[in-house]
């Protein structure tokens, strides 16, 4: 999956939107900037120079998504790293290549993170085509009585705005099947966001008595929409093409019809056991495994029936913690000696070459 823009590898939470100033700043004018960001289609350079700010949110967009990805992934062999992150590691990133429920959800993850920092730019004042949501103003009513809109609801429409017109671009290129499949979870993902919008409120009064509400309203935590379209991923419907190629029907019709909120997959997934760039899989080789565990990332399966090795580290861990009134934890550092089990790399470890 080409999605338009990259982490950085070791920690995507803060690299990305300091390596895109540094960018921006070395490259001098947005049109300078957005003419020369790798992996951008026509349309999306063209929003790039309407609205250069908006990059940088879309760099914590990105942040957000693949740290997310990766939580949700990291007891599975597939682990939501890319295969390749180009220079400068801004805006472009392969992570998989295959129509593949993993793909499902990248595409949605990845177009909810855009949402999420784009309408989280606009409520923080910046960007210059947005604020708070317009809409949320006056009086207005819900199960505990009346309350006045006031604060910055998050402008949750805008975002999804945006993140549709520039995430959208690449596939709309597109009419085959791929570019289908990702539209519709492209959707989804935007859609889950605005599904955790939730209303908050403040009391007025004499000793709080809420005899008078203002109450607006802001996104949930990123995480609630992780765990969301994770869940979603698990319960994914194969889909395959109309005979008209203008949607899809549901490849075994024991399942039901694929609702705006269903990920949607076109090909069964690999078992991402060895490195394999036309599935989008580096391979298991090295991963630590739990030794202990029956689930994913069990040394069986994790390791594919390799087999793994086992190296003893010690590191430093906090020891006989004592609460001291008041109030106050105090610990001692202590010396911990573990066993990390890695998997066997199998005996060819190159690339698979399908030619």
């Amino acid at each position: 999956l080409d999605s338009g823009v990259a982490p950085g590898a070791a920690a995507p939470g803060a690299a990305l939107p300091l390596a895109l100033r540094r960018y921006m700043g070395a490259v001098g004018s947005s049109r300078v900037m957005c003419d020369n960001v790798p992996g951008l289609v026509s349309r999306q350079r063209q929003l790039c120079r309407r609205h250069p700010e908006a990059m940088l949110s879309i760099g914590r967009g990105v942040a957000a998504w693949t740290a997310e990805c990766q939580h949700q992934f990291r007891r599975h062999r597939w682990d939501c790293n890319p295969l390749k992150v180009t220079t400068p590691m801004i805006f472009k990133v392969t992570f998989l290549v295959s129509g593949s429920r993993e793909s499902a959800f990248v595409h949605a993850i990845s177009s909810a993170g855009v949402v999420f920092a784009i309408t989280r730019a606009c409520s923080q004042g910046e960007l210059k085509s947005c604020s708070c949501d317009p809409k949320k103003k006056g009086t207005a009513k819900d199960s505990k009585g009346h309350f006045d809109w006031g604060g910055c609801s998050d402008n949750i429409d805008y975002g999804i705005k945006f993140a549709r017109a520039f995430v959208d671009a690449k596939e709309r290129k597109g009419k085959d099947a791929r570019a289908l499949m990702n539209l519709h979870n492209n959707r989804a993902g935007r859609k889950a966001v605005k599904r955790f919008l939730k209303q908050e409120c403040k009391c007025h009064g004499v000793s709080g008595s809420c005899t008078l509400r203002t109450c607006w309203l802001a996104m949930a935590d990123f995480r609630k929409t992780g765990d969301y379209l994770w869940k979603k991923y698990n319960g994914a419907i194969q889909v395959v093409m109309n005979q008209d190629g203008t949607g899809f029907t549901v490849a075994n019709k024991k399942f039901k019809k694929p609702t705006k909120n269903d990920l949607v997959y076109f090909e069964s997934s690999p078992d991402y056991c060895i490195r394999d760039r036309d599935v989008g899989s580096l391979g298991t080789a090295g991963r630590v495994c739990n030794q202990t565990s029956r689930g994913m990332d069990s040394c069986e399966v994790m390791c594919c029936g390799r087999g793994y090795d086992t190296s003893r580290v010690s590191r430093m861990t906090k020891c006989e913690c004592k609460f001291h009134w008041c109030c106050a934890v105090r610990c001692q550092d202590c010396l911990e000696v573990v066993d990390i089990h890695t998997c066997k790399a199998p005996k060819s470890a190159g690339w698979i070459s399908r030619t």
